[in-house]
């Protein structure tokens, strides 16, 4: 009658009740080892597959859990025999007498078809490449329990070993060592996966698609195998500029050896963020796959950085709760920041922290700033103000008590869950210093310490002289016009060079022109960036400086010069246009998509071949691109006014899009267009042979 009775409770119970009753679990279970094959049928949309979880029971209960979210499950076998089970939209419930015992097998039969966490990339598009088609995970938070009964509790750490069946012709990558790769008929390979340590399940991590890779070699011995498309070939040097000395640098620096097997690194379409650390297995953005002169604009560095040093910093160890979660963003941009310094300088360093700085310092004066240990808190905050945090510390008890700190928290609570109150007490241990001012000031209190903060700036000069040259906003352009020429002796610094743009972007007067021109001429590819950005109005004089613009190797610059140009001289439009004929830009092809749309509204240019250029930029927002380029033609063929039905419908489909950035975009995108009768008209006359998801989004608009 107890076991009835408890079981009703369970599966009545709201998740976040449930939630802190499997927090509790990990006191009286510890899960060890996963063996699992799973089976994807992406044309479909489908996973089903074959677990074995392994585990001691550490005290007696009645009751275990495991997540799983809307997930179908056959046989329940607990040490080969069936057991009382039952499961909701959110839920396994295991129902038994359990004992204290070690090496406990539980044997689970499951079918989903996940909404969240594994996206099926271009399979329902039946004119997609196969080269375009992909599946990946996304589990960071609590979603991998949406594919994989697993733990969305994060101190329950598991060793992963896990096989996937998956359609000849694609490559698996997952965390671990690959083990085999079996074909197991004409249309199917089983990959096999080993892991050896064990991780939280939202570390969980895979990608398939038609992948090449290249493999490069640590000083210390590390595989890194990075991936790449095969049309993608001549971009992997630049995609992948400097990963071997990031992996030493953050070796080195943090002063642990890489703490998995092998590390890979996995671009993927429509990815949800920049990156995402699954352990050993890193995916990112196809977006930041660049070519040498998109390099200069948008590079892999920072999030190489940030999601290798991840493989300690959350991977290695890991936060007891959200409370810490600057545990793991604060010093993955900490130690990707470090790591930015090795490469690109000291000035490069202080001039990311200053402009950090300034984003908290605003926010703390509205009023909206955070404490730093507390959950729900915003990325600015995580990540960081919890760099500054760290830079704080470091400063106050020194280089070598710093990191022998990190090294001696790292190693304590290897392959473990930490707080806060954790790591202070590591770092006091090691620094012998009181760090009690530190932890209210930077972890507890909601604003922002501008005052230490600047303190701490000005001990580099060149933050001293930019501030130096800032002050000068208020003063006339002849008062400080030597000052201004000054900063623009060669070498001109980037940052400084750029600040004296600023200064006299709205003159017009000779001082104003010379000062731009001797710009112009120091060849500093950011300082000419600045100008073609902040002047509006182009004078005369400076037309063919402004010209050289279209040569520089920056697709923000050429982007930004086009139009420019196109804008203020409108009898050399033939001209530029014909310059810029053969630019794509980057991933999302910016240059092309303005290049289009400049050409359909210029009069008399090339009329004959105007319906191609609409077909090629109607195209652009198809499904089957990823949703960077979609969102850029969505935007360019509202400003010129031009939604047909094939748009339309193509709208449709980004307003579902689980991408939700795309999504949210597409649904705003989407009300102004109803606010327009025409196009309000035109959406209901497609609405019919839309599918549910489709259907039901758009008469909830039409309605409302």
């Amino acid at each position: 009658m107890r076991k009835s009775f408890i079981f009703l409770l369970l599966i009545s119970i709201l998740p976040l009740q449930a939630q802190e009753i499997l927090k509790s679990q990990s006191n009286c279970f510890d899960f060890t080892r996963l063996d699992a094959v799973v089976k994807i049928r992406p044309e479909i949309g489908e996973v089903t597959g074959e677990l074995n979880y392994f585990f001691d029971v550490l005290q007696d209960k009645d009751t275990l859990f495991l997540d799983a979210k809307m997930m179908e499950f056959g046989d329940v076998l607990l040490n080969g025999d069936e057991v009382n089970f039952s499961a909701n939209d959110q839920f396994l419930f295991i129902i038994s007498d359990f004992s204290k015992s070690q090496n406990n097998r539980l044997a689970i039969n499951y079918a989903a078809k996940p909404t969240s966490a594994m996206y099926f990339i271009n399979w329902d598009i039946p004119s997609s490449p196969e080269t375009r088609r992909q599946v990946w995970t996304q589990g960071q938070g609590k979603s991998n329990s949406n594919w994989i009964p697993s733990f969305d509790n994060l101190s329950e750490k598991v060793e992963f070993d896990i096989s996937y069946d998956f359609p000849v012709g694609y490559q698996v990558i997952a965390n671990g060592i690959l083990k085999s790769r079996e074909k197991l008929n004409d249309s199917l390979v089983r990959w096999s996966f080993d892991m050896a340590k064990p991780m939280s399940s939202y570390l969980i991590g895979m990608a398939a698609g038609k992948y090449s890779s290249v493999t490069r070699t640590s000083t210390s011995g590390d595989a890194m195998e990075l991936y790449f498309l095969p049309e993608d070939e001549s971009k992997v040097e630049p995609t992948y500029r400097f990963s071997e000395r990031i992996f030493d640098f953050l070796e080195t620096e943090i002063g642990i050896p890489y703490p998995w097997q092998n590390y890979k690194q996995i671009p993927v379409l429509d990815f949800l963020y920049a990156g995402m650390e699954n352990t050993g297995a890193t995916l990112f953005s196809s977006s930041l796959v660049v070519d040498s002169i998109a390099y200069n604009d948008r590079n892999y560095i920072n999030v190489n950085a940030h999601e290798l040093a991840h493989q300690w910093f959350g991977d290695y160890v890991t936060e007891k709760d959200g409370k810490d979660h600057w545990l793991h963003e604060g010093f993955a941009s900490y130690y990707a920041l470090l790591a930015e310094k090795e490469i690109f300088g000291s000035n490069y360093y202080y001039w990311k922290l200053y402009q950090t700085a300034e984003k908290l310092k605003e926010l703390s004066d509205k009023g909206k700033g955070e404490a730093l240990v507390r959950s729900g808190g915003s990325s600015l905050t995580y990540y960081e103000k919890g760099a500054w945090a760290l830079h704080i510390l470091r400063e106050q008890i020194g280089d070598a008590a710093f990191k022998a700190g990190i090294k001696n928290y790292l190693q304590k609570f290897a392959y473990k869950n930490v707080s806060t109150a954790d790591f202070l007490k590591v770092m006091r241990e090691t620094s012998g210093e009181d760090l009690a001012q530190f932890e209210a000031d930077w972890l507890k209190q909601s604003a922002f310490k501008a005052d230490i903060a600047l303190e701490s700036l000005r001990k580099s000069t060149f933050i001293e002289n930019y501030l130096n040259l800032a002050a000068l906003k208020k003063y006339p352009l002849e008062e400080k016009f030597e000052y201004l020429n000054a900063a623009l002796e060669f070498p001109v610094n980037d940052y400084l060079g750029q600040e004296v743009v600023h200064q006299i972007a709205g003159y017009n007067s000779p001082q104003a022109i010379s000062l731009l021109k001797k710009a112009f001429n120091s060849n500093n590819l950011y300082v000419r960036q600045s100008i073609v950005m902040d002047v509006e109005n182009i004078p005369q004089q400076l037309k063919p400086e402004f010209e050289s613009l279209l040569n520089d190797e920056s697709y923000l610059t050429q982007e930004a010069t086009l139009y420019k140009l196109w804008q203020n001289f409108p009898e050399d439009r033939f001209s530029y246009l014909d310059k810029m004929r053969n630019s794509i830009g980057f991933f999302e092809k910016n240059v092309r998509m303005l290049w289009l749309t400049l050409n359909l509204v210029t009069p008399d240019y090339e009329t004959e071949n105007n319906s191609g250029y609409y077909k090629e930029l109607v195209a652009y927002s198809s499904p089957v691109n990823s949703f960077e380029i979609r969102q850029n033609a969505f935007s360019y063929l509202y400003q010129i006014g031009s939604y047909s039905e094939e748009t339309l419908l193509n709208l449709l489909d980004a307003s579902v899009h689980p991408n939700w950035r795309f999504r949210d975009y597409a649904r705003k995108m989407m009300d102004e267009l109803l606010k327009d009768e025409k196009y309000k008209q035109q959406l209901i006359e497609v609405s019919e042979g839309l599918d549910e998801r489709k259907a039901t989004y758009l008469n909830s608009k039409i309605k409302a």
